[in-house]
């Protein structure tokens, strides 16, 4: 489908999966909101989105952790659209570890506040651009982890937590903002492959059965969900571990 005259709000879009999804967003026509921690993260992967001939992009900075900074960015985005079409909550801090006591206090804390809090607040300040849009949607990027009784991932118990708190928003979310047109749509995929999307290997990284889930599929299913008539409100997205 093409996100042509829409507008993307991405967190935590300077790496990963979030960089992965910009570009790709952007290569489908939508104007895109990147942000993340750092200015110049952000403006990295606003200058490679340019480089393809994209020009509808916006570098921001985002904090999860810091409810200030949240403040900051949702008033940078008021500043720059009056409607938010699609919003990626892709934006967490990795913690691995499967011992609780290998983590220091700040490194938990910043975890949960980046993963669960940080996640709660940016819903809540760009509701309002959310609701002016005439087709809003939510994508929280959870991860296996946050379903109950997962235990395949070495991450660290905190980030266990961050993302079951954000399971636990995202459903009840998904409730109460349906009636208002929200659809609120959430992944929890395991461990993925992500190659770079601007290289070969984007496209030539095998997605067989036997494979490792990739980013590109994993991409797919988030605008497939996105492309469905109103009336179609895909939930959730629980993908089958096959290797590891």
């Amino acid at each position: 489908m093409t996100f042509a005259g829409q507008r993307v709000v991405i967190t935590g879009a300077s790496r990963d999966f979030g960089r992965t999804l910009a570009i790709r967003f952007a290569r489908r026509g939508a104007e895109v909101f990147v942000s993340s921690r750092s200015q110049a993260a952000s403006r990295r992967v606003a200058d490679e989105i340019r480089d393809l001939g994209h020009t509808q992009v916006h570098a921001l900075v985002c904090d999860l952790s810091d409810p200030a900074s949240v403040r900051r960015f949702a008033a940078d985005v008021a500043q720059r659209t009056d409607r938010v079409d699609v919003l990626v909550n892709n934006g967490a801090r990795w913690l691995g570890g499967p011992d609780l006591l290998s983590a220091t206090d700040e490194d938990v804390i910043d975890t949960v506040a980046a993963g669960a809090t940080g996640t709660i607040l940016v819903v809540k300040r760009l509701l309002p651009l959310l609701l002016a849009s005439d087709r809003p949607d939510i994508v929280n990027m959870i991860s296996a982890a946050g379903l109950p009784a997962h235990q395949r991932s070495d991450a660290h118990d905190a980030f266990y937590a961050a993302k079951s708190a954000q399971a636990g928003f995202a459903d009840i979310l998904s409730t109460r903002l349906r009636p208002r047109g929200v659809r609120v749509i959430s992944l929890y995929p395991p461990d993925f492959s992500n190659p770079d999307p601007l290289s070969p290997e984007w496209e030539s990284t095998p997605r067989g059965s036997g494979d490792m889930l990739t980013a590109h599929s994993v991409a797919e299913c988030v605008f497939f969900a996105l492309g469905q008539p109103r009336d179609c409100f895909i939930k959730a997205f629980h993908f089958e571990q096959a290797c590891g």
